[in-house]
């Protein structure tokens, strides 16, 4: 059994939303039991709640030994502001717990990765259970907690560390204190509702701050904007092209992303699931 608790660092959730989450773990994984902190349903602005009361959430629940995994509840911009004060708190218990999440989640995956708190994982969030399109996505992250290996990426060899991060994300973590080392890791990145001459700008920045990488994959690029002028290559070719430059090996495309398809990576070497 996974006890998993629910917190949301950056944007709220709906009570329908966690009613979702709930029937579907009730009536398909008996053996886990998932629990959403009230913090997940406030607003602040932007935010699911303060700043201090994202923060708090986060640090309570990862600190209570009750449970085995923290799930985050969505992604959207907030995680960062709340970060660094969060992992400075984070106990012996919060060290032994699994934490997934993706998109914005990536600055707390990254810090976790850095400071050696817990497995972080790129995976799929909660808020996913009530779409059509989306449960599949949270099925793959239950049947993970459950020790499905069928859930993982599955370029993934159990040899090279591997992590997984929306391509904005990573590049904003770059030179910050939640910015892990990746020299010798596999980087997969996904973006979603970015320009191409954005991914591009994006690409410029991390070859030019990631270059000792094992490799680099790319995962979906969904929602890209039409711009008044064609840019003139796809988002593959930008990789490629950016990769070429800084002498990182371009190994392919990688099953991330805004997608229902998203696959499970956690951070480091893959394995079974860690969690409950």
């Amino acid at each position: 059994m996974t006890r998993i608790a629910v917190c949301a660092p950056a944007t709220p959730i709906t009570m329908d939303h966690a009613d979702a989450a709930r029937a579907l773990v009730a009536e398909e994984f008996p053996e886990h039991s998932i629990t959403f902190h009230d913090q997940c349903f406030l607003q602040s602005g932007h935010f699911a709640g303060t700043d201090l009361q994202r923060m708090e959430a986060l640090v309570e629940l990862a600190n209570d030994p009750q449970y085995d995994a923290v799930w985050f509840a969505r992604g959207g911009y907030g995680s960062n502001r709340i970060a660094e004060a969060a992992l400075a708190r984070m106990n012996a218990a919060a060290r032994a717990k699994t934490y997934v999440g993706f998109s914005d989640m990536g600055y707390l995956l990254g810090g976790l990765y850095r400071h050696g708190i817990g497995q972080p994982v790129h995976g799929s969030m909660p808020i996913s259970a009530a779409s059509d399109t989306g449960r599949d996505a949270v099925r793959r992250v239950l049947r993970w907690f459950a020790g499905g290996g069928d859930a993982l990426e599955p370029r993934l060899d159990g040899k090279t560390p591997a992590v997984a991060f929306n391509l904005i994300t990573l590049a904003m973590l770059t030179d910050t204190p939640l910015m892990p080392d990746l020299t010798g890791h596999v980087v997969m990145v996904e973006e979603v509702s970015e320009h191409l001459y954005s991914i591009d700008r994006l690409f410029f920045h991390i070859a030019n701050t990631l270059p000792r990488l094992a490799g680099l994959r790319l995962g979906a690029v969904t929602d890209v904007p039409e711009n008044h002028v064609e840019f003139g290559q796809n988002a593959e070719e930008i990789a490629q092209f950016w990769c070429a430059r800084a002498g990182i090996p371009y190994l392919g495309r990688a099953e991330i992303g805004h997608i229902s398809a998203n696959r499970i990576v956690p951070f480091g070497l893959a394995s079974p699931s860690t969690a409950g």
